[in-house]
């Protein structure tokens, strides 16, 4: 079973905690990863874009001038595709990029991804992180003293001083445990979990 040291705000520790080993202590196979990031990059994609088509464009099915005899070339209405503000051949039309997959596959990539950080010695416990007001130099000074620039800090509950105070810092996320998800973890070079946190993602992971 794996043992973290658990520190507080200003880098010291101050006690130990064991780390659930079905959790924390997962073999890592970088396909079932890459499967699982595939698949939220994916998932955020919109498939919005699309084009208007030649029956989509609004205005007058009259033929322009009549078929012989101008010297011109021959036309049909202004919804042409060759004529400006006609429709578009070729465009897209829109798409769903999802992809699925199983809730148990998902899980064992969270845990793999989790088992990676301690296995890389890139996850850090701290006993509480708490800011006194919404200040981001507060919170900044406190990155500083932990020595962290890239992170993902992980808390129990929704905390708005600390969740507003580290949103102008870059490379910094703050995340509650209930969101926490595979991408993220593998994004930030570190991760660091609120004490109590640890307990709830062992708690979610478990059942």
């Amino acid at each position: 079973m794996p043992v973290i040291d658990v520190q507080n705000v200003k880098g010291k520790q101050i006690s130990q905690m064991e780390l659930a080993e079905d959790v924390f202590s997962v073999p890592v196979k970088s396909r079932v990863l890459h499967e699982v990031v595939t698949m939220q990059l994916a998932n955020r994609r919109s498939g919005t874009a699309a084009v208007k088509h030649r029956s989509d464009v609004r205005g007058s099915g009259r033929k322009l001038f009549r078929q012989k005899g101008t010297g011109r070339a021959r036309r049909g209405d202004v919804k042409s595709p060759l004529l400006r503000g006609g429709g578009v051949v070729f465009g897209p039309d829109g798409r769903n990029y999802t992809q699925k997959v199983s809730k148990k596959v998902r899980k064992l990539a969270l845990k793999m991804a989790l088992s990676s950080k301690v296995l890389e010695k890139e996850l850090m416990v701290l006993d509480r992180f708490e800011l006194d007001q919404i200040k981001t130099q507060e919170f900044v000074s406190v990155l500083n003293a932990l020595k962290l620039n890239n992170a993902l800090i992980v808390t129990d509950s929704k905390n708005d001083h600390l969740e507003l105070s580290s949103r102008n810092v870059p490379d910094v996320k703050v995340l509650r445990s209930e969101g926490l998800n595979v991408y993220d973890i593998l994004k930030f070079r570190t991760l660091v979990l609120l004490e109590p946190a640890v307990k709830n993602i062992e708690g979610r992971l478990r059942a």
